[in-house]
């Protein structure tokens, strides 16, 4: 008896770990679908009941993008596979953007500057808040761990985040939409020119990632349960995942977002300042949380990747998207008007990206350039709650200085790594990147 009861033990083991993967999954779906029936049927809850409702149905939408991108690593590569999880991840902030750009169509006036507004706060929160969350959060990670088995070597260096030199791609195309986004602030309009250079931008980064092979992931939790399944089966499951979590997101995410800035408004917030930042932060939630929970897991560079792919995808597709809907929705052909404010805030959105690919052209982040990110975003609060109101508006100037001063010397320091970084971007063949 005593042998069959040691010999069930790890059946029964097995048997309970594919539940607790399957009730995931179960948990995950029914976070979403109060909020996919309550859009169906045209339901409208209240203020806070609706940021709840819809704020869940993000998050269940975030993890089903990101088990079903992690198994979609066995049928394409896995610079294609961040990317199409980047884009469905972004979806949200694209619901929010058009629905702004759309309005501005027939009233620049009140609505052109709100879908400045938020794409720069969406902009900046990606990398003022996501990619130090994943240097942290694998920073302390690692720290717990070496703690609990007493190690007792060099672990300052081992927390320092790393890219697979494939990501030189993303890097790469995020500097070409840099350099061009500087130019954006001496206009008065984002015109369809603009929008044809930065569309095509991101369909040459989308046809670069697609050439590199397939690789055979490390799957772990639900990932793990589709990656077992028999390919025809689990391609099926997998685009079903994703094609129900974006249409999840795509349903709660406006809502989600009006929700939270009725909540806002009648504490007497801007609705500029709710728009830019209060939004974004519902539209931003897929991509982070799924950043940090392959940071969590100690998937550094899948984390940090699909941060930077959300950025190139942000900062070419969206932005080049927004004067196309403009003029689509009977907006003028000059394009989507750009007024002073508006100005600052893509100079001061253009210049962190400045900085930020400047560090990145190493491929790698340490926690103290994780720091300098963070404190620079947050500078800009900081400014805006001490300055007096008569100099407040410098304070977009002043902190997109800092940011370029500090991109000219990293680029001195980091001088070397550019030329290797660029030929990987654009010239070297992807399948000699892979490999140890």
């Amino acid at each position: 008896m005593t042998h069959q009861g040691v010999a069930a033990q790890p059946a029964r083991s097995g048997v309970d770990h594919v539940l607790r993967k399957q009730a995931a999954i179960a948990v995950a779906t029914a976070l979403t679908l109060p909020a996919v029936v309550l859009r169906l049927g045209g339901g409208h809850p209240e203020e806070i009941a609706g940021t709840i409702i819809f704020g869940a149905a993000v998050v269940g939408a975030a993890f089903l993008l990101a088990w079903g991108a992690e198994a979609l690593e066995l049928d394409v590569s896995r610079g294609l596979a961040l990317a199409v999880l980047a884009l469905i991840a972004v979806l949200p902030e694209y619901a929010v953007d058009f629905t702004f750009a759309w309005k501005a169509g027939t009233d620049p006036h009140t609505y052109a500057p709100l879908a400045l507004a938020n794409m720069t706060g969406s902009n900046r929160l990606l990398i003022g808040i996501g990619w130090p969350l994943v240097v942290f959060l694998a920073a302390w990670r690692i720290r717990s761990i070496a703690r609990r088995r007493n190690y007792e070597g060099d672990v300052e260096d081992s927390t320092e985040v790393h890219l697979d030199r494939p990501h030189a791609i993303e890097i790469g195309f995020l500097l070409v939409a840099t350099l061009y986004s500087l130019t954006l602030p001496l206009k008065d309009h984002l015109t369809l020119y603009d929008a044809a250079i930065l569309v095509l931008l991101y369909v040459g980064y989308v046809l670069r990632v697609a050439r590199s092979p397939a690789e055979e992931p490390d799957l772990v939790g639900p990932s793990e349960l589709l990656g077992v399944l028999p390919t025809t089966r689990r391609r099926v499951i997998v685009g079903v995942m994703l094609g129900y979590a974006a249409f999840a997101i795509l349903l709660s995410a406006a809502p989600f977002a009006d929700s939270l800035v009725e909540t806002g408004s009648t504490l007497g917030i801007s609705t500029f300042l709710l728009v830019q930042w209060l939004a974004p932060l519902a539209s931003e939630a897929p991509e982070l949380l799924i950043a940090g929970l392959f940071a969590w897991r100690l998937k550094t560079n899948a984390g940090l990747g699909t941060l930077v792919s959300s950025k190139v995808n942000q900062w070419t597709l969206l932005v080049g998207s927004l004067p196309l809907v403009f003029v689509v929705a009977g907006g003028a052909l000059s394009g989507l008007p750009l007024d002073p404010r508006q100005r600052e805030e893509l100079f001061l959105t253009a210049a962190q990206s400045a900085f930020a690919v400047a560090v990145l052209a190493s491929r790698s982040i340490s926690t103290r350039e994780a720091g300098a990110l963070l404190g620079l975003f947050l500078s800009q609060f900081v400014l805006g709650a001490v300055l007096p109101p008569e100099l407040r508006e410098w304070e977009r100037i002043v902190v997109g200085i800092v940011y370029l001063v500090l991109a000219v010397a990293m680029v001195i320091r980091q001088r070397r790594s550019f030329p290797p970084l660029l030929r990987d971007a654009f010239r070297t063949p992807v399948n000699e990147m892979i490999g140890p």
